[in-house]
């Protein structure tokens, strides 16, 4: 796997090659990159991009001092598009929502178009019961090394409440034991890991960051999981309202992780949303 070396550490990625439109996809905490193995047969014309962000399923730690709050996330997502020199990415977000923030921030110069999939929105971070309920655990003294030991079993992750409501489609039980393993086994990980859960912005900052979203003028599609358990269905159009060129199209028959429960409907609609004739990478 190529890795890029960061200021907080050592990043690794898959990257397709080729010279179609580039795609970055980017995961939630406690998944990988290969929540979308489903999604890419279908984007063969275009470079993909996918980094294992550092939210607990990363294999290599970051360094003891990186900052690793969601303002410093924002700010190493926007280190490794310039150190791999990409240019009008199409970020794709799914789950986790914080990429959003390179606006708020003013580092979305390299992002030409938004695709925001299910994911975290306005003060919905961390999302629903299970993310407040993560950040509990986070508090308590070995709490959340207790929580990744159960998640071993297939019926504590297929609990509701759980992981059982991320996907209506079952993961795997080899791809979420390869999501898990690296917290649960290194020590390093999971400080990674309890760095990002302890050090979630206030409502009013994260509200704050929200309302300049707008400032955003590319395409962007926004796709909402009609059944979604943890990002509220309303959040869907009101994201799509922020923007001045947004468009909103609401999937069935699906949870958060609509590329594990609708992969080819959104394969399609990202075929749709960034057309290759059109996109070619300069």
């Amino acid at each position: 796997m190529p890795e890029v070396e960061l200021s907080a550490g050592t990043i690794e990625y898959d990257d397709t090659g080729g010279g179609g439109p580039v795609i970055v996809f980017l995961h939630g905490l406690t998944i990988d990159n290969t929540v979308w193995r489903k999604v890419l047969p279908g984007l063969g014309e275009y470079r993909c991009v996918l980094p294992n962000w550092p939210l607990g399923s990363h294999r290599k730690p970051m360094k003891p001092d990186a900052d690793l709050s969601l303002r410093g996330h924002v700010r190493l997502l926007a280190e490794f598009l310039e150190a791999l020199d990409l240019r009008d990415v199409t970020l794709v977000l799914n789950d986790w929502g914080g990429g959003q923030f390179l606006i708020s921030e003013g580092l979305a110069g390299r992002v030409g178009r938004l695709a925001l999939v299910a994911c975290e929105a306005f003060d919905n971070f961390p999302p629903g019961l299970s993310g407040r309920m993560l950040v509990r655990v986070a508090r308590i003294p070995g709490g959340l090394k207790a929580m990744l030991h159960l998640l071993k079993f297939r019926f504590v992750q297929r609990a509701p409440g759980s992981w059982g409501w991320m996907s209506k489609t079952p993961v795997p039980a080899e791809v979420m034991d390869s999501w898990f393993r690296p917290a649960r086994e290194n020590p390093a990980i999971m400080r990674d890991l309890l760095k990002y859960g302890l050090h979630t912005p206030p409502k009013e900052t994260l509200l704050e960051w929200s309302g300049r979203l707008g400032e955003f003028t590319g395409p962007v599609l926004v796709v909402w999981a009609k059944e979604d358990k943890l990002m509220p269905r309303e959040h869907g159009p009101r994201l799509a309202a922020l923007f001045p060129h947004a468009r909103l199209a609401e999937v069935p028959d699906s949870y958060t992780l609509v590329p594990e429960d609708q992969p080819e409907l959104l394969t399609n609609l990202l075929r749709e949303f960034v057309p290759v004739a059109s996109r070619k990478r300069g």
